[in-house]
C-alpha cells in the first residue's frame, strides 16, 4: 500500500527533527505542502502558491481545483450537509436519553426494577463507546455514508424494542441498538466536518456539535417525558422510532459522500525558495524538494487509478486545468451507499482488520487521553445531578412535579449553550491572535487556555447544585449551580475536542474514537457506582469532592501546555503510521 504523499514528505523530514503533528502556521510565512517547519517555525515565500481565505490564513487542508473536492462545495450544500449532521447527533443523543421516562411505568406495569434500567444504562454507554471502533475502521474503506445508515437503522430498530418492552430483557438489550446509533456521532460526524470546513473553522463548528449534542442530551429526557405523560411511555419508542427512520430515508436520499481521495490530487508547490535554517544548507533543501515530487509520482502510480496515474505525467498547469474540469459527480454517484476507498484490495477485510487493530495504538496519545478524561468527567456528572434530582426535588421544599424535574435541565442547556459560545466561537479568535503574536505558527495547545475559565466554574457549579440541594438552598442557587454544570459541559467538549483534531488533524476518526471509548467506559462505570457513593458519602460530600475531581481534572491542562509539543513530536511516528494505513481518509 503506498503511503500518502504528505506522510511520506514529514517521514523524510523526521530525521531533521522539524515535523511535529499539529503544529502550521496559519498566516504566511510556512508552506504547509512542504510538510515542515523550521526550527524557528518560519520560512521565507517568495512565490507562495499557496490558498488562503479572504483574511490571509491559509486555507488547512488545501483544496484541489476538483469540483467535487468537498472543501469546494457551495455554501448551501456544505451547511445542508452540516445541518444533517447536527440532526443525526442531536436525534441520536435524544433517544440515547430518553429511556429514563419510561422507568417508572415499566415497573409499575411489568415489575421490571429500577436496577435492570440502570444496567440498561451502562449497557448504552458501552456500546456507545465500543461501536466506535468497529464503525471507523469500515469509514476510510468504504466511504462515511454506510455508517450514518447502519446507525440509523439500529437505532430505529432499538426504539421499536423499547416500545414494545414486556420483559427485564427488553429494557436492557433495546439500548445495545440505540447505543450503537449514537457511537458515530461521537466519532466520524468530526470527520465528515473537518472534510467539508477548515482547519481554522473548526471551533465554530465544533460548538454547533456540541450544542446538538447538548439539545439532544438535556432536552430528550423533558421531551420524553411530556409523551409518556400524554400519549403513553410506549409512544417514547414509537417515536424515537418514527422520527429515526424518517432520518434515515432523508439520509438514503440526501446526504452527499464527503470521502475525497485528496491524495490523487497531491502536487508540489513549484517555484518556491524558502529560506532554510541554519542547520540545513541550499543544496539539501533542492534535493527535499526534488525527492518529493519524485514520491508523489511514485505513490501515485503505484497505488492510485488510473486518473491518477494520468494526473502524474501532467505539468502543474495541465494538472490544474484537468482538476478544474473534471465534470461533476452524479447524484446517484454522490449517494452511493458505498464509496469504496481507490486502496481497497478486494473485499477489503484484511485491510478492514489491519485498520480495527492499529486504532488501539491512539490509547498511547497524550492527547487522546487527555480529551477523554475532560469530556467523559463531564457526561458522569450526568449520572449524579439525574438522580439528585430524582432523590430530593420531588419532595419538600421543592415539591415538583415529574415535568417540573424534567423541565430543570433547560437550565443546565442553557450553561452548555453559552460554554459552546466561549469555548468555540471565541476560541477561534483567541488561538488566531495568539497564533500572530507568534510569526504565524499555531500550536494545538492554544485551545487549552480557555479551559482554565471552566476550572472555576465547572466545580462552583457542581457545590451550588449539588450541595444546595443537600442543604435547601434557595432555588436560584440549585438552578444556577445547573447551568454552570451546563457551562463546563459545553466548554469542555468544545475545547477537548477541538484540541484533538488539531494535535492529530488526519486521523480524526481515529482520535475521536479513543476519545468516545475512554469517555463512555466512564460513563458506564459511574453510572453502576453513582448510587451506592451518594449512599455512602451523602449528597454534600460526594458533590464536594467531585468538584475536587473536576478542577484536578481539568488543571491536566497546565502540564499539557507546558509538555504539549513534545508529547506531539514524541507521537510523530505513529501518526505517521495510522495517516499512511488510512490514506488520509
Amino acid at each position: 500500500m503506498p503511503p500518502l504523499p504528505q506522510a511520506k514528505r514529514a517521514i523524510d523530514l523526521q530525521g531533521d527533527a522539524t515535523f511535529v503533528p499539529g503544529t502550521t502556521n496559519i498566516l504566511t510565512q510556512y508552506d504547509h505542502m512542504l510538510g515542515r517547519t523550521d526550527n524557528d517555525g518560519t520560512r521565507e515565500v517568495t512565490n507562495d502558491s499557496l490558498k488562503r481565505s479572504s483574511k490571509g490564513v491559509i486555507l488547512l487542508p488545501q483544496p484541489t481545483d476538483s469540483p467535487n473536492d468537498p472543501l469546494n462545495w457551495s455554501q448551501s450544500r456544505k451547511y445542508y450537509h452540516f445541518l444533517l449532521m447536527l440532526a443525526f447527533t442531536a436525534l441520536t443523543a435524544a433517544i440515547s436519553n430518553d429511556a429514563s421516562a419510561s422507568q417508572e411505568s415499566l415497573n409499575e406495569a411489568y415489575g421490571i426494577s429500577y436496577d435492570a434500567m440502570n444496567t440498561g444504562a451502562g449497557v448504552l454507554f458501552l456500546f456507545i463507546g465500543w461501536s466506535c471502533i468497529f464503525f471507523a475502521p469500515a469509514s476510510s474503506l468504504y466511504g462515511r455514508r454506510i455508517s450514518y445508515l447502519i446507525c440509523l437503522l439500529a437505532g430505529t430498530l432499538g426504539s421499536v424494542w423499547f416500545g414494545s418492552s414486556t420483559r427485564t430483557a427488553d429494557t436492557i438489550w433495546s439500548q445495545a441498538f440505540v447505543g450503537m446509533s449514537e457511537s458515530v456521532a461521537e466519532s466520524q460526524v468530526q470527520q465528515s466536518l473537518s472534510d467539508i470546513f477548515f482547519q481554522h473553522q473548526f471551533g465554530t463548528v465544533l460548538t454547533a456539535y456540541i450544542m446538538a449534542t447538548s439539545i439532544g442530551t438535556f432536552l430528550g429526557p423533558l421531551i420524553a417525558h411530556i409523551i409518556s405523560m400524554n400519549q403513553g411511555f410506549r409512544w417514547v419508542g414509537w417515536w424515537g422510532a418514527i422520527i429515526t427512520g424518517g432520518c434515515l430515508a432523508v439520509f438514503v436520499f440526501t446526504c452527499e459522500e464527503t470521502v475525497f481521495d485528496r491524495g490523487s490530487y497531491a502536487q508540489v508547490t513549484s517555484g518556491v525558495k524558502v529560506k532554510s535554517p541554519s542547520h540545513v544548507n541550499d543544496e539539501q533543501e533542492k534535493n527535499n524538494i526534488n525527492k518529493y515530487a519524485a514520491e508523489n509520482e511514485e505513490s501515485s502510480i503505484e497505488g492510485g487509478d488510473n486518473n491518477s496515474n494520468s494526473r502524474t505525467q501532467m505539468g502543474e498547469k495541465e494538472l490544474i486545468t484537468a482538476a478544474q474540469n473534471e465534470p461533476l459527480n452524479s447524484y446517484w454517484k454522490r449517494i452511493a451507499i458505498i464509496t469504496p476507498s481507490p486502496y481497497l484490495i478486494g473485499w477489503g477485510f484484511k485491510q478492514y482488520l489491519e485498520r480495527f487493530l492499529v486504532y488501539f495504538k491512539v490509547f498511547t496519545l497524550p492527547a487522546v487521553w487527555l480529551s477523554g478524561l475532560l469530556w467523559g468527567l463531564q457526561d458522569t456528572f450526568m449520572s449524579f445531578f439525574l438522580t439528585t434530582q430524582d432523590t430530593y426535588f420531588y419532595d419538600a421544599p421543592w415539591n415538583k412535579s415529574e415535568t417540573g424535574v424534567a423541565v430543570m435541565n433547560v437550565a443546565t442547556l442553557v450553561g452548555a449553550c453559552i460554554g459552546c459560545i466561549v469555548a468555540g466561537i471565541l476560541s477561534d479568535k483567541h488561538v488566531l491572535w495568539i497564533a500572530k503574536r507568534n510569526n504565524g505558527i499555531y500550536e494545538p495547545e492554544y485551545r487549552l487556555y480557555l479551559i482554565f475559565i471552566t476550572a472555576v466554574v465547572s466545580p462552583v457549579g457542581l457545590i451550588m447544585f449539588g450541595v444546595g440541594a443537600a442543604q435547601e438552598w434557595p432555588g436560584w442557587v440549585v438552578y444556577g449551580g445547573l447551568g454552570l454544570i451546563g457551562y463546563g459541559w459545553g466548554s469542555v467538549g468544545d475545547i477537548s475536542m477541538s484540541y484533538l483534531m488539531d494535535c492529530y488533524p488526519e486521523i480524526i476518526i481515529q482520535g475521536m474514537v479513543g476519545v468516545s471509548i475512554i469517555n463512555n467506559s466512564l460513563g458506564a462505570i459511574f453510572t453502576f457506582c453513582c448510587s451506592l457513593w451518594l449512599d455512602a458519602s451523602g449528597t454534600r460530600n460526594t458533590y464536594i469532592a467531585l468538584a475536587v475531581i473536576d478542577f484536578c481534572t481539568i488543571c491536566l491542562a497546565i502540564p499539557t501546555l507546558y509538555w504539549g509539543k513534545s508529547w506531539r513530536r514524541w507521537s510523530t511516528k505513529l501518526y505517521l503510521e495510522m495517516v499512511e494505513l488510512t490514506q488520509g481518509m
